[in-house]
């Protein structure tokens, strides 16, 4: 079916060499949880506390993609699809998160890839996406400045076998996460509450970051190389001078604490002086090696956050449309946040890395009619072209996710993908917003089709 002509206007917002694709993260997807030689990651031991997931499930066989890489590269092929952001398991790979390789791991990263490159899809690899071994937490995990070195020989050894091979690397998923739920509020693995260790944590994980991409740029890797951090304005949610001051603080505490870093070589100093002695300790040198180029930042954005008498992780304003997630339906914050950072940082290029929506998704006579979604997805690429169009230099989008899978605390009761899993028989079934993004990605192929024979022309009559 050709794209209609709403599709073709939106695919006209975006350059012909714009990259669509759709994003995953190992655990969320993969199971095969102790086969092959894999071992065991903070979420495996997360996952057995009792009441630590929501629906008592683990990611034990997610969406069992270990077995069934094959199949659901090639619906990312009859998708359109034309790069794969993944993680790859560190455990799988290196046990014990020190020590010996695990080739049975290497090799079934290394047949992914086979797959991705034979139908022409770009492989965006993330080196962390939450699941550290489990053997380094017993160590400390990353509140011991050791797992940043460990961190780094992980890294080089997957660069060293793979990097030729993918269109990009990032070291890390959401810091933001790993420190804040995982070591503050312990709403996520490994389940610490002590604030002065979630900043020891956000410290070392932007260290080894920075160290990584030195170690890697000192082995001649060409890829491009860059981080990925969880994104949202912070609006007030009144104009009282405590609600502003609230709002502050918390963009602080979630842009800014990386931001800064990462593109200024600093902390902000109204973050430092409200984290007192729960400041990490920071090394000479530290901040120089943590501000090294970036190729790219990968941004996730999903809702903006209100700060004030509520939560600052949930917004108010119950008139306005909520995901199953209970957040707020809010595309223009996209665009809001991406001018900002333009305003505020010397940026790399941009890479939407993860964008989505979950909603209780029915299977009806073999269809999920899931509207809700496709308004979501159109709504903010929409917002997105207008960043572009502000001058943002915005070069990629992935949609969160490709499949349904293990939602972290959540388990598996609430539903992202574009593609419906029957966890039962693990069949995939592409729900209307995978069919509205196929279309939508034709829409582009085709505008890139006349560019790419201008541009033949041009070189051949040269």
């Amino acid at each position: 079916m050709p794209p209609s002509s709403d599709l073709e206007r939106l695919a006209r917002r975006f350059p012909p060499q714009f990259t669509w694709g759709v994003a995953t993260s190992a655990y969320q997807i993969e199971g095969a949880a102790t086969e092959d030689g894999r071992g065991e990651s903070i979420w495996d031991e997360f996952g057995r506390r009792p009441g630590a997931i929501r629906d008592g499930s683990t990611g034990a066989q997610a969406c069992d993609h270990y077995r069934r890489f094959a199949g659901d590269v090639d619906l990312m092929a009859s998708l359109g699809v034309g790069a794969y952001r993944f993680s790859i398991s560190w455990p799988r790979v290196q046990p014990k998160g020190r020590g010996d390789w695990n080739e049975s791991g290497f090799a079934f990263y290394e047949r992914l890839l086979e797959r991705l490159s034979s139908l022409g899809i770009g492989a965006h690899v993330t080196l962390n996406h939450w699941d550290l071994p489990q053997a380094l937490q017993e160590r400390g995990g990353w509140a011991n400045r050791d797992t940043v070195h460990r961190f780094v020989d992980y890294a080089s050894e997957v660069a060293r076998r793979f990097g030729g091979a993918v269109a990009a690397i990032a070291t890390h998923n959401e810091p933001w996460v790993i420190a804040a739920l995982g070591h503050e509020a312990g709403i996520f693995a490994p389940g610490i509450k002590h604030r002065a260790t979630a900043y020891r944590v956000a410290h070392h994980l932007l260290l080894s970051h920075g160290l990584a991409l030195r170690a890697l740029r000192a082995q001649g890797l060409a890829t491009p190389l860059g981080i990925v951090l969880n994104q949202s304005p912070i609006h007030p949610a009144t104009r009282s001078p405590a609600d502003m001051a609230k709002a502050r603080l918390n963009d602080g505490l979630t842009i800014r604490w990386y931001m800064d870093p990462l593109l200024l070589g600093t902390y902000p100093e109204d973050v430092l002086e409200h984290l007192g002695a729960d400041a990490p300790p920071v090394h000479s040198g530290d901040m120089e090696i943590i501000r090294q180029p970036l190729d790219f930042l990968g941004v996730n954005y999903y809702t903006r956050n209100i700060s004030g008498s509520g939560s600052p992780l949930e917004p108010e304003h119950p008139e306005r449309e909520r995901t199953d997630m209970g957040w707020e339906v809010f595309p223009a914050g996209l665009t809001e946040l991406l001018v900002r950072l333009k305003a505020d940082y010397l940026l790399p290029p941009i890479y939407i890395t993860e964008n989505g929506a979950a909603y209780r998704d029915q299977l009806v006579e073999g269809r999920v009619a899931d509207a809700a979604r496709i308004r979501y997805l159109r709504s903010h690429i929409a917002a997105l072209a207008d960043a572009r169009e502000a001058g943002v230099d915005v070069r990629g989008y992935f949609v969160w996710s490709l499949l349904d899978n293990f939602e972290w605390a959540d388990g598996y009761s609430k539903r992202f993908g574009i593609v419906y899993v029957d966890y039962e028989t693990q069949q995939r079934i592409p729900k209307a917003s995978a069919l509205w993004y196929r279309d939508l990605l034709e829409a582009a192929r085709q505008r890139a089709e006349p560019a790419a024979r201008t541009e033949t022309s041009r070189w051949a009559g040269a």
